[in-house]
C-alpha cells in the first residue's frame, strides 16, 4: 500500500509541475494477477491487460498548481525553494493544539468503550450455561469480549502515547 501511495503521489507531482490550472480527472487503481500468480498494483490502463484484475480505488482527483493557487488568491507567502506556503510558529502551534483537541476526545471516546467492553467482559464471565460444563466451551465464550477489552485498550495506549509525543 506504500507503493501505492507513493505512486499517486508521483503521479499528483508529475501533473502538478506540468500545469499551470486546475485539473479534474477520474483516477483509478487496479489489482491485478498475472499468469504466474503475482499481484501487481497499477494506475495504468495498459498495464492490465492480460491479467485478471478488479478496481481497487476510483476517486476524482484534482490537481492544482502552485502558480493556479497563488492566482486564485491564497496567499502569496511562499517557499521560494519549494514553491510550498511558509509556515509559522503560531500555525504550526494552532495545528498542534487542534491536533491535541481531537486526540483527546478519541481518548475520551475510546476510554468510554474501554469501560463498556470491560463490563460486558466481567457481565459475561459471570454467567454460566448449562451446555459449558466443558472449560474450554467457557473460555470460547469468553474470546471475543477478552480480544475486544485488548483491542480498547491497545488504542487507549496508542492515543496516550501520540498525546505525549505532542507534548515533546
Amino acid at each position: 500500500m506504500h507503493r501505492l501511495t507513493s505512486l499517486v503521489v508521483s503521479i499528483v507531482l508529475a501533473t502538478v509541475a506540468g500545469t499551470a490550472v486546475a485539473q479534474t480527472k477520474i483516477e483509478t487503481i487496479w489489482s491485478c494477477k498475472d499468469s504466474a500468480g503475482g499481484t501487481h498494483v497499477t494506475n495504468l490502463k495498459e498495464d492490465t491487460v492480460g491479467k485478471r484484475c478488479r478496481v481497487v480505488r476510483r476517486q476524482r482527483v484534482t490537481v492544482v498548481s502552485p502558480e493556479a493557487m497563488v492566482k486564485s488568491g491564497e496567499d502569496g507567502r511562499r517557499n521560494a525553494s519549494t514553491g510550498r506556503p511558509k509556515e509559522n510558529s503560531a500555525t504550526r502551534a494552532s495545528a498542534k493544539d487542534r491536533q491535541r483537541e481531537i486526540l483527546d476526545k478519541e481518548l475520551a471516546s475510546e476510554e468510554q468503550l474501554l469501560a463498556k467492553a470491560k463490563a460486558e467482559l466481567n457481565e459475561q464471565e459471570s454467567i454460566r450455561n448449562g451446555d459449558e460444563r466443558n472449560y474450554a466451551r467457557v473460555l470460547e465464550r469468553l474470546k471475543p469480549y477478552q480480544d475486544s477489552v485488548e483491542a480498547h485498550q491497545r488504542n487507549v495506549d496508542s492515543l496516550r502515547r501520540e498525546i505525549a509525543n505532542l507534548s515533546r
